[in-house]
């Protein structure tokens, strides 16, 4: 009896012991190389290399006099950085990647990443094309990686609020939603030139405005009908500053209609003032998302009365405050996404079928509707 509890003992305290270990190795920050600097959205993680969830192992950016202004502005070292993606690859073995390069390159860092095991997280939207968003889709499918977007509307508050709303039933059944999102225009606002020579290009970001901030507006929409497919897209486009964007749309309005509902999205670079902000409407009243923070619900009364409340909402909790965080948990499989979520592959594969049918609808001057 005696010897029977003494093994036992050592046996539970080496299975207590093996336990620790698993629990603190899956604590261990992820390894997160990152790719490019030429999208200014980069420095966010920048700001922030090191958190509980991942560190950053490793910057891969061939344009050394970028590196050395970001490595003089946020502290970090020039031994940092790579010329190379597969040389980051052989020397830090990233588990992950965020992708801060041209929308075109996407594809790239995609196709070598993905055979290694490596999952990947890209600026909005997903791909320059939707020709190129099947081949990210396929080698993320075939190498069991995870492939996020991440849009600046995925942690506002507000965005949250509004489905929650929107799911209670608080404005009664979905009718239509108008979002609207753009600024001044790249030029205008002062981006770096880094940044500016390929947001203008329409071969290294597909388009202009309708694609900067399109993409906004069909991730959205794609979120809150449930993953549903538009029927139709019907879009147009101008180029109101064609002195400063000469070579792509700075303009666009794209209309997607559904079943029992529509929705309506702004992209524009030509707004007076910056914007994100989005009505969802439905049979008794609307929501109105003027901001990151700052939301309004309006319940009709009688022909054009309402009342109103109002709502200034606190930062999400983490990791929904942070793209990194979340991108992190996801890969620890600490969290799982809901199906077509806004970072999602499969809600971000719809962004892009919508995209390409609004760039085919300007060019042949006809609504495009989707095959089932």
């Amino acid at each position: 009896m005696w010897k029977y509890s003494v093994w036992t003992s050592i046996c539970l305290l080496c299975f207590y012991q093996l336990t620790a270990q698993s629990s603190e190795k899956a604590k261990d920050p992820v390894k997160l190389g990152v790719i490019g600097l030429t999208h200014s959205h980069v420095h966010w993680i920048l700001s922030d290399m090191k958190k509980d969830a991942l560190e950053v192992v490793g910057i891969v950016e061939p344009n050394r006099e970028l590196a050395k202004r970001y490595a003089e502005q946020h502290g970090f070292s020039m031994d940092l950085v790579y010329n190379t993606i597969e040389g980051l690859i052989v020397s830090q073995q990233p588990q992950a990647v965020a992708a801060f390069g041209t929308i075109y390159d996407h594809l790239k860092v995609v196709q070598i990443c993905a055979p290694q095991g490596i999952h990947v997280m890209v600026e909005k939207p997903l791909a320059v094309s939707l020709e190129h968003a099947l081949e990210m889709q396929e080698l993320a499918k075939k190498h069991n990686i995870h492939l996020l977007t991440n849009y600046e509307t995925s942690w506002y508050p507000t965005t949250e609020k509004t489905r929650g709303l929107l799911k209670e039933g608080s404005i009664g059944k979905l009718t239509q939603i108008v979002v609207r999102n753009g600024h001044k225009g790249p030029k205008k606002i002062g981006i770096n030139k880094e940044f500016l020579e390929w947001l203008t290009d329409p071969a290294l970001n597909g388009g202009g405005a309708i694609m900067d901030f399109g993409c906004y507006g069909a991730n959205l929409s794609t979120w809150l009908h449930d993953g549903k497919r538009p029927n139709s897209i019907t879009a147009i486009t101008q180029q109101l500053q064609a002195e400063n964007n000469p070579n792509v749309d700075d303009e666009a309005t794209i209309i997607l209609t559904y079943e029992d509902s529509k929705t309506t999205v702004q992209a524009s670079w030509n707004w007076p003032i910056g914007r994100k902000d989005m009505e969802v409407y439905g049979e008794q009243g609307v929501i109105y998302a003027d901001n990151r923070n700052a939301l309004r619900v309006r319940i009709s009364e009688g022909y054009d009365g309402f009342s109103e409340s109002s709502y200034q909402l606190e930062e999400r909790a983490e990791p929904w405050n942070d793209p990194f965080t979340l991108f992190a948990r996801v890969i620890r499989a600490e969290l799982k996404l809901e199906p077509y979520d806004l970072y999602s592959l499969e809600n971000n594969m719809i962004v892009m079928e919508i995209l390409d049918a609004a760039k085919r609808s300007t060019k042949e001057g006809k609504t495009i509707y989707l095959k089932e």
